[in-house]
């Protein structure tokens, strides 16, 4: 296994260990919300590095063009659904979200029986960050609830949350319709 593919491979790994850490009853707060932002964080760092790691060792492959959204793919999904379970991200965004990402893969599905391996798109990347950002925020709300701070601001958190996770949603069906294009004009 390469070294981008194993990084990769890391953030699969992580995102039930992510789901499960948010909801097993660990005594001190503190203890889950510092696991959580450790595993966050590095899914987040790997998925910076597997890209860097496969151009730099030249191990770029189509397995990994493909594995590596799915890896960020199995990470968001199971943050988000913790978000949902937590009523920070109503479901039917969720459904959103869920839609286009099996969208996406039926599209790649297409594409790879055409022998086309559709890799990143900057709308994909854009969709990507939206999506860091708006489980980091919702993360850091989760994080201040378990910790019992920030009890004044919790309803400005929440619709701070509601809004980047709409942003998010509205990005990532956007992306779809870049995808979509491609799509047709192969």
């Amino acid at each position: 296994m390469s070294l981008a593919n194993f990084l990769t491979f890391l953030r699969v790994i992580l995102a039930p260990v992510f789901f499960a850490v948010y909801f097993l009853p660990i005594g001190d707060p503190r203890i889950a919300v510092a696991l959580l932002w450790i595993i966050f964080v590095v899914s987040e760092i790997t998925d910076m590095f597997d890209g860097m790691a496969a151009r730099a060792l030249n191990q770029s492959s189509d397995f990994g063009r493909l594995f590596d959204p799915f890896a960020d793919t199995l990470m968001q999904l199971s943050c988000f659904l913790c978000f949902v379970m937590d009523k920070m991200f109503p479901a039917a965004l969720y459904l959103v979200v869920l839609y286009r990402e099996f969208g996406i893969l039926f599209i790649r599905n297409l594409m790879l029986r055409k022998g086309i391996s559709l890799g990143a798109r900057i709308s994909g990347k854009i969709k990507t960050v939206s999506y860091i950002a708006a489980a980091a925020v919702a993360l850091l709300h989760n994080s201040l609830i378990r910790l019992g701070a920030a009890e004044a601001l919790r309803p400005f958190l929440t619709a701070v949350v509601l809004g980047i996770f709409i942003l998010s949603v509205l990005l990532s069906v956007i992306s779809f319709f870049d995808y979509l294009m491609v799509y047709r004009k192969s």
